[in-house]
């Protein structure tokens, strides 16, 4: 039975655009549920300034009172050097740099050019080499809304430059939800070929509806490790009409009908599934939280029972 990874992103990506700050104990005890899910990493916050992200402005506390389940890593956004020095002292397994592969999404969202994302970055890496693993998610690799397509070998020359730094993995992220099935096999290929030593991650948003597609699709190439956000929340600030990440418990539900072992347990996750709307006071689009699995067996309707009788009498 073939392993996929997944990276459970919500108390960071999803967290990180609503409006009404979720209390640290809720992200704690949260965070202590997916633990002993089953997940091989559990993206908790960012160490971002608080003043650009207040919702996760509580990194530091909530990384020193999560508990630490052996098998799990725990990943930290870190955005530059001051960030990377304030993750050191939370133990964080990995860091998660990132930075866009389109220009102008790179101006909007980090508000400087790409050059110098990597100049930043590459600063960052050489201070934690030895001290925590490091991926980078590069976004905005299958379309940008500001500039249209995205070329795949500008994706991959971005993803050459951060290989020869000697990162761990790369997170080819779909950030504005603009990737469909076809350019998501011709990517993956050319990722698992060029890279075969890097851990590959891929981050899929719903915003078009194609997102369990596009997992799909990359599965079926050999992809084995995604992001996932419990409930589908996060989305692009700098995405017209976007909305959030690829649901966790309905790909991890789509994978395990199909066969594959996603070493998550449904029976913990989906009552922490059902209970996110409450934190975030809001509706959210999971699906199997609200219908249930697909091996979820219900009574039959009443009169069933008696119509089986009466046919059954008949000659």
């Amino acid at each position: 039975m073939r392993r996929i990874y997944f990276n459970e992103v919500v108390t960071r990506d999803g967290f990180q655009n609503e409006p009404a700050f979720v209390p640290t104990d809720t992200k704690i005890a949260l965070i202590d549920g997916l633990s002993r899910c089953g997940y091989a990493k559990i993206e908790v916050t960012s160490f971002t300034s608080p003043r650009a992200i207040p919702m996760l402005r509580d990194a530091g506390e909530v990384m020193g009172r999560i508990q630490r389940v052996p098998g799990v890593e725990t990943t930290v956004l870190v955005p530059n050097v001051r960030g990377a020095e304030r993750a050191l002292e939370s133990h964080a397994d990995e860091f998660n740099l990132v930075m866009s592969t389109s220009e102008t999404h790179n101006l909007a969202n980090l508000r400087m050019p790409r050059e110098n994302s990597f100049a930043g970055l590459r600063d960052v890496i050489a201070l934690a080499r030895g001290r925590a693993a490091i991926n980078v998610s590069l976004s905005t690799c299958f379309g940008c809304p500001m500039e249209g397509d995205v070329a795949e070998d500008e994706v991959i020359r971005w993803a050459d430059r951060f290989a020869e730094l000697g990162v761990r993995g790369l997170t080819i992220c779909d950030t504005t939800g603009m990737a469909h099935p076809a350019q998501v096999a011709r990517m993956s290929r050319h990722l698992l070929a060029r890279f075969p030593g890097l851990q590959i991650t891929l981050h899929f948003h719903n915003t078009r509806g194609m997102g369990l597609a596009n997992m799909l699709v990359a599965v079926q190439e050999g992809v084995d490790r995604f992001d996932g956000s419990l409930g589908g929340l996060g989305g692009c600030p700098y995405a017209p009409g976007a909305t959030g990440n690829i649901c966790s418990e309905d790909a991890i539900h789509m994978l395990q009908a199909m066969g594959f072992d996603t070493g998550i347990d449904l029976d913990l996750l989906l009552p922490l599934a059902r209970a996110l709307p409450e934190i975030v006071g809001h509706d959210v689009p999971g699906q199997v939280a609200k219908s249930g699995r697909i091996s979820d067996v219900h009574p039959a309707p009443d009169g069933v029972a008696e119509l089986r009788h009466q046919f059954a009498q008949q000659p």
